[in-house]
């Protein structure tokens, strides 16, 4: 069995002869590398960014508006931003931990797919999702997460740390890529936290 121990490397030994380690000699007696200085990668022309570049510059942009906003407010914050997410209340505070109002939208021949992160909303009287024909979708409810004290099992309490959405009403808004035929979507909300809906496009 191998001796544990440091590795050391020491110059080659032009005989068979082991090297003997001196600690009063340097371990390596080499000149120094030449180097030159990084000047980083080459720089683009605009004229040849790639699709990656496109794709970053599409991502949808988040809105934050006040609770009290209305709803000629928000249709104008998205006549801004054809791609935008508008968030407000309790989805509009939230700072870390799962957000949200975080969307996915998919797209095929007859049809759109959109998914929103919704952790700790109730699935109760409050909750409302409604999609206009011409495609903008509105979602509102209340949160339970990130409350100071929390009530388990008749047992009480109070959070050392509140890094969830705060507890309170939320709205989110954004728009689907065309018009939809408003009466014909399906919609799934799962105890996962994510609202889930297939909405059929209008077709000419």
């Amino acid at each position: 069995m191998a001796a544990s121990g440091p590795t050391r490397f020491a110059g080659t030994s032009k005989t068979n002869e082991p090297d003997h380690f001196d600690p009063q000699q340097p371990i390596l007696d080499v000149k120094p590398l030449n180097s030159m200085p990084y000047i980083g990668p080459p720089t683009m022309h605009p004229s040849t960014t790639t699709d990656s570049d496109a794709q970053e510059k599409l991502k949808p942009t988040v809105i934050i508006l006040p609770p009290d906003s209305t709803r000629e407010q928000w249709n104008k914050a998205l006549e801004t931003n054809k791609s935008g997410i508008v968030l407000t209340g309790a989805a509009a505070r939230g700072q870390v931990g799962p957000i949200i109002g975080l969307v996915d939208i998919g797209e095929n021949e007859d049809s759109y797919l959109f998914r929103v992160n919704l952790p700790g909303v109730l699935r109760d009287e409050n909750f409302e999702c409604s999609v206009d024909i011409d495609g903008e979708v509105f979602i509102k409810g209340v949160t339970t997460t990130g409350e100071k004290t929390v009530c388990k099992n008749s047992q009480v309490f109070k959070m050392q740390t509140q890094n969830l959405c705060p507890p309170g009403h939320f709205s989110i808004s954004f728009q689907l890529p065309g018009p939809v035929e408003c009466q014909k979507v399906t919609l799934s909300f799962e105890t996962d936290g994510i609202l889930e809906a297939i909405v059929q496009k209008k077709l000419p």
